[in-house]
């Protein structure tokens, strides 16, 4: 059987294979691989039935369900590009994204659809909407997109998709726009394939595996959960919960085997007691989206100890791009790790050459993960997707084409056994006393002194200091409030001078987070600033 290189084959293969073993569990729902490729197939002709072309845009808004997944497999079986919508985002914020990327069709919920009413009538590039209702969908307005149910869509007649090749684009996943409008990442069939198959190498992940799909599916590492299984044919469980206690609840009642998540989710899940069964099959935990604390990740070994940790860097423009061996992990706890199998990761000066030992630099990714550059946005894909300097990798100066690398705009350091540690974003550092500072770096030490629950730190304007490093944080486990002197007299004791807050401000329940589950610094740091503006 031939190896897969688009995007849907992942599942239809996996349902050659193996058509009876579990793919999906939705809620009381188990899907085998034979209905989940029965159903992307139908869905597939469906959209070639409202006229999809190829190279047109599927929009999907719903929270983790079925129709969810099908759609997004069956976009690029049709030939199509699927555009999914964290189910977390307002009416105009999904009516951006339809305008931008000119999506033709939506799939959402009759829920949903009231809501988004009054803004789709600005989009006109949409032409359907498809509700997951299979009740008769409600008439569309005079000059409104066609509105028809799921079950319609599924009965169109067996059609074949338009002819593509692995280069062609098969999904745009949008940032969560912490700076300005949101960016459309534009990848490749290549990119998402090759990124499946180079983590679930190194993840070792089996047909036996059950991964549970905690994080969006718009944010890549959550889609991740998907195409990772499917390669394996593994199942994965969609889980949209409430509550950190119904991660728990989920890992044991389906007996998972592997766990991703962000780091403020993780901080959530250490302050609960774990269910001794976790421990007897979860195989692994992996984090994205940020550095775990250390006190985190000693409390997540120490309730599962024959777990293995996985602690992973990547940027949705290049999908993943490292990993630390968990064997590694108590060696070098702070390390980011290595390239993942089939990336080469670089750590270049500003004029590309390579740095040395220990010498901060950019942190910039190539190979087959590097993505199509941003939808529609030339001067931002020229700022990150840049040509690969002569001598830089395998680049030599006989190579005529160019071949283009992400500048992911992240500083690190690679030491002398070639492990990278991550020390900031150039766009998040803060400027004190001539000193830069990461933020990263002050939360780090916040949370080693075991005194806050979840904390941001970010930069303010001050008259003296350039900028003053100013720390929103809630209270530990058990806690009414940050006791702010005792933290800061830890701060003294762990930092230096510069590093030290200049302000502790303690606030109850849990800091506010972007759609991809992380916490959003820059609302917080936004807010503070309205609440404390400059004096006259």
């Amino acid at each position: 059987m031939r190896d897969s290189t688009l995007l849907h084959e992942l599942p239809l293969m996996s349902a050659e294979r193996n058509a009876q073993a579990e793919a999906l569990i939705c809620g009381a729902e188990q899907v085998r691989y034979a209905e989940l490729a029965l159903a992307i197939q139908a869905a597939a002709s469906g959209l070639l039935g409202l006229g999809l072309r190829r190279g047109e845009r599927v929009g999907v808004y719903l929270e983790k369900r079925l129709e969810t997944v099908v759609t997004s497999f069956a976009a690029p079986a049709a030939g199509g590009v699927m555009v999914p919508m964290n189910p977390l985002l307002k009416p105009e914020q999904v009516a951006y994204i339809v305008r931008d990327c000119e999506v033709r069709v939506l799939v959402t919920s009759p829920e949903r659809l009231p809501l988004l009413a009054p803004v789709l009538a600005g989009c006109p590039s949409l032409r359907h909407v498809v509700l997951t209702d299979a009740s008769t969908a409600p008439p569309a307005g005079a000059d409104g997109p066609a509105v028809l149910p799921w079950s319609d869509l599924l009965m169109a007649p067996p059609a074949p998709g338009h002819r593509v090749v692995d280069t062609d684009v098969c999904a745009i996943l949008y940032t969560s726009g912490s700076t300005g409008r949101p960016k459309g990442v534009v990848l490749s069939h290549r990119n998402m394939v090759a990124g499946a198959k180079s983590v679930a190498s190194y993840l070792e992940n089996q047909p036996g595996d059950t991964l549970l799909a905690a994080l969006p599916l718009s944010f890549d590492a959550g889609f991740s959960q998907l195409t990772t299984a499917f390669h394996t044919g593994a199942r994965v469980v969609l889980l949209n919960y409430l509550l950190p206690r119904d991660v728990l609840k989920a890992m044991v009642r389906h007996r998972v085997t592997g766990l991703t998540a962000v780091p403020p989710l993780y901080i959530q899940l250490t302050q609960l007691e774990w269910p001794a069964e976790i421990g007897e099959h979860l195989r692994y935990f992996a984090n994205t989206g940020g550095r775990m604390p250390r006190e985190t990740l000693d409390k997540l070994r120490a309730r599962v100890p024959a777990s293995r940790p996985y602690l992973m860097y990547g940027l949705t423009e290049a999908f993943r791009s490292t990993y630390l061996p968990p064997e590694e992990v108590d060696r070098r706890p702070d390390s980011i790790g290595k390239a993942i199998p089939n990336a080469e990761i670089l750590v270049l000066r500003e004029d590309g050459t390579e740095c040395g030992p220990d010498e901060p630099g950019e942190l910039v990714h190539r190979g087959a993960l590097v993505g199509q550059g941003y939808w529609n946005d030339p001067e931002k894909t020229a700022e990150r997707y840049k040509p690969l300097p002569n001598g830089a990798g395998g680049r030599e100066p006989g190579l005529q084409l160019p071949e283009y690398a992400v500048f992911s705009g992240d500083t690190v350091r690679r030491d002398a056994e070639g492990f990278l540690y991550f020390i900031g974003r150039r766009d998040e550092m803060m400027k004190t006393s001539g000193y830069r500072v990461s933020p990263t770096e002050v939360e780090e030490v916040l949370y080693a002194t075991q005194m806050v629950g979840e904390c941001a730190a970010f930069g303010v304007d001050h008259p003296m200091l350039g900028q003053a490093i100013q720390v929103i944080a809630t209270p530990a486990a058990g806690g009414q409030a940050v006791d702010v002197p005792a933290l800061l007299a830890q701060c003294k004791l762990r930092m230096p001078a510069y590093m030290v807050p200049h302000g502790v401000e303690s606030v109850t329940g849990p800091l506010p987070r972007n759609p991809n589950g992380k916490i959003d610094r820059k609302a917080l740091a936004t807010q503070w600033v309205e609440r404390h503006p400059p004096a006259a």
